[in-house]
């Protein structure tokens, strides 16, 4: 028999696992109905942050690597460099998990911005030192802006649609086990 604790957190990684590929699909859907061809916003980097900062059990970090690697192959980037960047952010927002249980939403969203802002930074440096062809900084800015103010819809929508909200201090699973 399986423990009931387990199948909710394997139910919820493969809900990660099917948002990611949801959002992949929409974003290589021949559509185009943008006014100018801006950049939209990184939904899945949003999604990763969001979860990761209510429930870090729910997105593995070796899920995370794989599902931000084949979308670096998907979507042309180099090859492991954007999911390494996105997993360094994620440890550094999982290990502060703990510490944000208790901040209000606005600080938890300037602290997603700060990580968010040093990861595209990061990149846009690290491709600009090997000489790599990149959008415009102007761009980039202009995705890095549109991800962080979808932050919080993606955090509404995770709470009301998929029920994921932050573990209330000294909050314990089931078997009275410490979250």
């Amino acid at each position: 028999m399986v423990d009931p604790i387990t199948s909710r957190l394997w139910m919820y990684r493969i809900l990660f696992l099917v948002t990611a590929v949801l959002v992949v699909f929409f974003q290589i859907l021949p559509l185009d109905l943008s006014a100018g061809r801006w950049p939209g916003p990184d939904i899945l980097v949003a999604v990763s942050f969001a979860w990761v900062l209510r429930r870090p059990s729910y997105v593995p970090v070796l899920l995370v690597g794989l599902v931000f690697f084949l979308t670096d192959m998907l979507f042309l980037r180099p090859p492991g460099l954007w999911a390494a960047l996105v997993i360094l952010g994620l440890e550094f927002l999982r290990s502060r998990e703990h510490l944000s249980r208790d901040l209000p939403f606005p600080l938890e969203w300037i602290m997603v911005a700060g990580v968010l802002t040093a990861v595209t930074a990061a990149n846009h440096m690290i491709l600009f030192v090997f000489v790599v062809d990149q959008p415009n900084i102007g761009l980039t800015i202009i995705q890095l802006l549109a991800t962080l103010l979808s932050y919080p819809v993606v955090v509404f929508a995770s709470r009301v649609i998929f029920g994921i909200r932050k573990i209330a201090p000294g909050e314990v699973d089931q078997l009275g086990h410490a979250i």
